[in-house]
């Protein structure tokens, strides 16, 4: 971060924490399409758990787990379960997609994908079967089900979207999973456009048999992510108050070249990492469940691809936090390189781990003359994004920023502001771009007998920074280069 020097002092670094280190996170990551066998977990997984987070989201596989009627072979999902079990996470399945087994229109659709078995008898069963035994070969393992993904969208729900359709079926399964482990936790709706399909599900019932209500939220508008989540809440309350809400699948690309949601931006690995703190920010300070970007690795989309008709589904999606290289068969291969993405992501979950709880905040924005080297005056509060959370250990963060359009401009500005904590609360800044952590200088901070703060011309930008009252979560000292 290019800062005022004498108003900020770089002390240290946040220092990451992997997922064992934690024992709760609000924030998650996508491990899906597995189901396609589109990447390599192996290569993925030392990665994953160092980015210190919980919740990492896997689609089930009917597909690729029935091969022979009646005969499951969970192996392949087995492995990856136990691995993240054992590096600390916490996997939640989203059950979901076809079997060419029941339904012949899945014959044609690589993994089966958006072929819901709700036309005969035989399918319906085929399914409860299915996540029964599901359920059953994972309980004490798995316990977070989430039913279907995407159903309002048309390539996961190919014959025509139905909410009322959804709202039976997701019923079926909860029931479904539950007959096999009834501790088990169930998730519906999945949704990602219309509110009104979520109303409309809704009202078969299907919230009496679920814990949470899940959407997906590709939006680049920070009004839009709260307003989704409002909204959703809304809903959950004219029907079943008690439903958690979880953000279940976000993210942006890295690239202006690939296949998918958001793909026509002018993405960039920097705008996908500012992308990602202000998503991730603004969803934690909406008080949902958790939150979970999409996605670990750069892969194929694969959504509407045809079998036999390996072209259908190369379209490439560059919204992994880890980098890959593809094959000719689409497969990611490489090193799975972290971009800058990964970075953001890990030094977020580590001022959250434990922690971020969202919470009411002592602070208010004020408006000084301008900042000398700036030439500009401070922001307005009107101008600014902010939220507050509690961090473990009972520090407080104060989380700020200028929602810019990432897409046409880069911004720098500076804030000013006054707050009220105990005297000699400690005061710090975090960059979680690059987990710099800043201490004030003497013509940044004022701090009065009465524990109030004036802090003045601190460094705004197109992504959240984080102010912490109290102690600081752990960061490694900061060695500066000297030039030779």
């Amino acid at each position: 971060m290019s800062v005022e020097p004498r108003n900020l002092i770089r002390i240290g670094t946040l220092k990451s924490r992997s997922a064992k280190d934690i024992s709760h996170s609000r924030l998650g990551i996508g491990f899906e399409k597995l189901d396609r066998a589109v990447f390599d977990p192996e290569k993925a997984y030392p990665k994953l758990a160092s980015l210190g987070l919980k919740w990492v989201r896997l689609q089930s596989g009917w597909q690729r787990t029935e091969r022979k009627k009646g005969v499951y072979d969970f192996a392949w999902i087995d492995r990856v379960v136990n691995r993240l079990l054992g590096l600390g996470m916490i996997p939640w399945v989203c059950l979901c997609y076809g079997n060419d087994l029941y339904n012949e229109e899945a014959k044609s659709v690589f993994g089966a994908v958006g072929v819901p078995p709700i036309f005969t008898e035989e399918q319906r069963a085929a399914w409860r079967n299915y996540c029964f035994a599901f359920a059953e070969h994972f309980r004490g393992r798995v316990r977070h089900y989430e039913v279907w993904n995407e159903p309002d969208n048309r390539p996961c729900w190919k014959h025509g979207t139905n909410a009322t359709e959804l709202g039976h079926f997701t019923i079926e399964t909860a029931k479904a999973v539950r007959a096999a482990d009834p501790d088990a936790y169930l998730i519906g709706g999945v949704f990602t456009y219309r509110i009104g399909f979520l109303n409309e599900a809704m009202q078969t019932g299907m919230g009496d048999f679920l814990n949470a209500i899940s959407y997906h939220a590709y939006h680049c508008e920070e009004a839009d992510l709260l307003g989704k989540a409002r909204g959703v809440r809304g809903v959950c309350d004219l029907y079943s108050p008690d439903l958690e809400i979880i953000q279940g699948e976000s993210g942006a690309q890295s690239r202006n070249d690939g296949s998918g949601a958001l793909r026509l931006g002018n993405w960039t690995p920097a705008r996908q990492a500012k992308f990602l703190l202000r998503h991730l920010t603004t969803d934690l300070s909406a008080n949902i469940k958790f939150t979970s970007y999409f996605s670990c690795v750069d892969m194929v989309e694969a959504l509407n691809g045809t079998v036999g008709d390996k072209a259908s589904y190369l379209d490439y999606g560059y919204f992994g936090v880890l980098g890959a290289d593809f094959d000719e068969n689409g497969v990611s291969t490489g090193d799975y390189t972290p971009k800058p993405s990964y970075y953001a992501l890990q030094n977020l979950a580590a001022l959250f781990a434990d922690g971020g709880a969202p919470c009411a905040l002592p602070v208010v924005i004020r408006q000084e003359p301008q900042a000398q080297s700036w030439l500009t005056a401070d922001l307005r509060a009107a101008e600014l994004m902010q939220a507050g959370f509690l961090l473990a250990g009972g520090a407080k963060a104060f989380a700020y920023w200028k929602p810019a359009d990432l897409l046409s401009e880069t911004y720098e500005g500076t804030v000013s502001l006054n707050a009220a904590f105990p005297p000699k609360t400690p005061l710090h800044l975090l960059d979680p771009m690059d987990g710099a952590v800043y201490k004030m200088g003497e013509s940044a901070a004022v701090f009065d007998a009465f524990g109030n703060y004036a802090i003045r011309h601190i460094p705004v930008r197109d992504y959240p920074l984080f102010l912490i009252f109290g102690d600081l979560p752990a960061v490694e000292p900061f060695v500066e280069k000297q030039e030779i």
